[in-house]
């Protein structure tokens, strides 16, 4: 079974950071798109970033440029989100993504597979 497994969430204060992980069960991930989305409560699922299965190209949410890193293993079967400069709106159970269109599409796309979600939780 195709699995995508999230890790790193946490409670951390304003200003902070935090790195994510994400692990693909399969080798078929390394020529997919990855990406993180995440849900406040209340809101709806959002998109955060995305990479390139080569890892060349990256896109981000407008509201987490300049802090968010997205990037992948050489393997390219685990992706990372490094998040600095954390905000209380950052606050939400963030969800890894993975499709094997481009990742230009997961911004407003609905990728194939995803994880169960990790929580973070950023205190003002």
């Amino acid at each position: 079974q195709v699995q995508l497994v999230e890790s790193g969430g946490g409670l951390v204060q304003a200003g902070g950071s935090l790195r994510l992980s994400c692990a693909a069960s399969e080798r078929t991930f390394s020529t997919a798109a990855m990406g993180w989305f995440r849900q406040a409560p209340g809101k709806e699922r959002e998109f955060v970033a995305a990479i390139s299965w080569s890892g060349d190209s990256t896109y981000y949410a407008d509201s987490v440029k300049g802090r968010f890193t997205i990037s992948r293993d050489t393997a390219k079967i685990t992706v990372y989100l490094q998040m600095n400069s954390l905000k209380p709106e950052d606050t939400a159970v963030y969800y890894c993504a993975a499709d094997h269109s481009s990742a230009s599409r997961m911004d407003g796309g609905k990728p194939h597979y995803w994880g169960q979600g990790t929580q973070v939780t950023v205190s003002s």
